[in-house]
């Protein structure tokens, strides 16, 4: 989604801007922006649609300046044009970034308008910059003007604001949409992500909900919603400045493929000890909290959303409890019916995802049960909301299509399946078992990556095709949904995911020789089921593409095409046949010429409704 950077030192702040705008780009952007505050006290602003480097060109011995804000933009309401890209300016005084969404903007743009504010763009953003420049013309300072405005505002916001009435002041505010100050040596920042300033200071303060601060070169001030001066702990950031370099790898999403066995043993490292899970990965109050627990909710979006399905089966075949997977964005709009002693676990990348935040603080508010954050960030604000905590530790991911946090969401999804599991029947004896097998998950993560040769020929047969088929049973038909999902996601071809039993139910209309169909055939009680859901595919000839288990007795031939998988326990399978259709939908996109690490129209944080 969009992003924020903003500045103010004893420097000139515009290229710590655009170095923090680039390392937003992969949250998703149409266009970009910069304002900063000159010698001669003026305000350069410069915008342009398209990538940040387009913006780069632009900056002069002209567009300069100690104090700055800097933006890129995601379009919601407005299209991607100059006129609509951030900074938005007042009366050549004040002007303003802003990541979120301005819900009542229609009826302060017909009330500015009346007060003789003039408009420039489309979005609902420049209400805000008019209304703060409204109380400057009231005679209130920079500060007192932002918190006017923003009791004025409905929805969700963060901003960055300067004005050239007072040069030394840079204020920040946010509600609903992220944003840290960064802390350096006589010198702040703002950021909405805090790898955007991981090479100017590792220290941070996070701003809660409500916040709004004054921040000059000698200090900061805080006040919160209730307007009372607060103090905020300064965190020190675990990210390190080459975190999010590509190195040898073509695109980010090939080099976070391939980070998946680190990914994975930084996930199980220290959570497992003599073939059991620790408890106190989860938080000081673990045992406590598990020992209520008689049905989980899961909420989440995307492929979140998809791991949650895993752990569905998961939980109710290992662990015997309950479970209900919901996306974040139905269950935070319908009544769900309140069951005690639930946990709510929310899945999330960014852990700033704006429906499975909702989500989690009204489960909250029904009175749901404790809850339990999955995420790999460990400064954002689902993790500050949930009672218990379990970071995936995949490290920085910037491609926008999601892979090394959805398989260690799934290993830490396993990690609370024991550790529930044992309150509900699980031997000791089954859970050496699957311990056993998570320890061996990064070997046979590299095992896997392995195909990528074979995969890359394979992705050769789908380069002129406009539709797809995915099958799958049990766990792995959440597994076959996340490969449709990567597909569609890059390549923009259309592709859908079905449990292999439905096809007779309908999808097995659409079966003609156009049409490949990708088949997850694990060794698991179902694989005869799905070898006469294949069946079924080949009579109507339809050319399908197999990964199976090495022990899975299926042929190759005209019709059918097949990658050998090494064997893998049922238990964690779906954890390592993820990876193959990583690949795959990546080699399909580069065979494509599609923008692999930023396909179009999607962002990486989501941070809007």
């Amino acid at each position: 989604m969009c992003g924020i950077v903003g500045a103010i030192g004893q420097r000139d702040v515009s290229p710590i801007l655009v170095e923090g705008l680039k390392r937003l780009e992969y949250r998703g952007y149409d266009s970009a922006g910069v304002a900063l505050l000159t010698e001669d006290n003026k305000i350069a602003r410069i915008r342009r649609i398209g990538k940040v480097k387009e913006l780069e060109k632009e900056l002069t011995e002209n567009s300069q300046g100690q104090i700055g804000i800097a933006h890129t933009r995601w379009a919601t309401h407005g299209k991607p044009t100059e006129t609509n890209a951030h900074p938005h300016i007042c009366n050549d005084t004040i002007a303003l970034v802003h990541n979120g969404i301005i819900e009542n903007h229609e009826e302060l743009r017909e009330k500015q308008t009346k007060q003789g504010f003039r408009f420039t763009s489309e979005t609902d953003t420049e209400v805000i910059v008019h209304q703060v420049c409204h109380y400057v013309n009231k005679g209130k300072d920079l500060f007192a003007s932002v918190i006017a405005a923003a009791k004025e505002l409905e929805g969700a916001y963060a901003l960055g604001v300067l004005s050239i009435k007072e040069p030394d002041v840079l204020v920040a505010a946010r509600k609903g949409s992220p944003l840290l100050i960064g802390v350096g040596v006589g010198e702040y920042f703002i950021a909405s992500d805090a790898a955007a300033l991981i090479p100017v200071t590792q220290q941070f303060i996070i701003l809660s909900d409500g916040d709004i601060a004054k921040i000059t070169r000698q200090g900061v001030t805080i006040v919160d919603v209730d307007g009372n001066i607060v103090e905020r702990d300064i965190h020190t950031s675990e990210l390190k400045a080459d975190s999010a370099d590509r190195g040898e790898y073509r695109h980010y999403m090939l080099k976070e493929i391939h980070e998946q066995p680190t990914a994975l043993s930084d996930c199980l490292e220290g959570r497992i000890s003599r073939n059991r899970v620790l408890e106190e990965a989860f938080g000081h109050n673990a045992h406590e909290v598990f020992d209520k627990v008689q049905g989980v909710e899961i909420v989440a979006c995307g492929t979140s959303y998809h791991a949650g399905l895993v752990g569905k089966y998961w939980l109710e075949s290992i662990a015997n409890i309950p479970c209900s997977v919901e996306v974040a964005s139905e269950f935070r709009y319908r009544k769900p019916v309140v069951r005690n002693n639930s946990l709510i676990i929310t899945l999330s990348q960014s852990g700033e995802t704006a429906d499975t935040l909702a989500a989690l603080q009204e489960a909250k508010q029904l009175g749901f049960g404790s809850s339990l954050a999955i995420c790999n960030v460990p400064e954002s604000s689902i993790v500050r909301e949930s009672d218990l905590v379990l970071m995936t530790r995949a490290g920085p991911e910037i491609g926008v299509a999601s892979t090394k946090a959805f398989t260690t969401q799934l290993a830490c999804l396993m990690l609370v399946v024991l550790v529930l599991g044992r309150r509900h029947g699980l031997s000791e004896e089954v859970e050496e078992r699957i311990v056993k097998e998570l320890t061996s998950l990064p070997r046979k993560a590299e095992e896997a990556l392995m195909l990528n040769d074979a995969i890359k020929e394979m992705s050769e047969r789908f380069s002129d095709k406009h539709n797809a088929l995915f099958l799958g049973r049990g766990a792995q038909y959440p597994v076959a949904m996340e490969g449709a999902l990567k597909l569609k996601e890059i390549s923009y071809i259309h592709a859908e995911a079905y449990p292999a039993g439905e096809l007779k139910h309908g999808p097995l209309a659409l079966v003609d020789e156009d049409m490949p169909v990708v088949a997850v055939a694990s060794n698991n009680e179902l694989l005869e089921k799905l070898k006469s859901n294949l069946q079924e595919v080949s009579a109507r000839g339809g050319k399908l593409f197999v990964f199976a288990d090495n022990s899975v007795s299926l042929n190759q031939g005209p019709d059918i095409e097949i990658i050998r998988v090494a064997d893998i326990d049922d238990s964690i399978a779906p954890i390592i046949y993820t990876i193959p259709l990583q690949l795959l939908s990546y080699h399909v996109a580069v065979l494509k010429g599609t923008d692999v690490d930023q396909p179009r129209n999607l962002a990486k944080s989501v941070t809007v409704e």
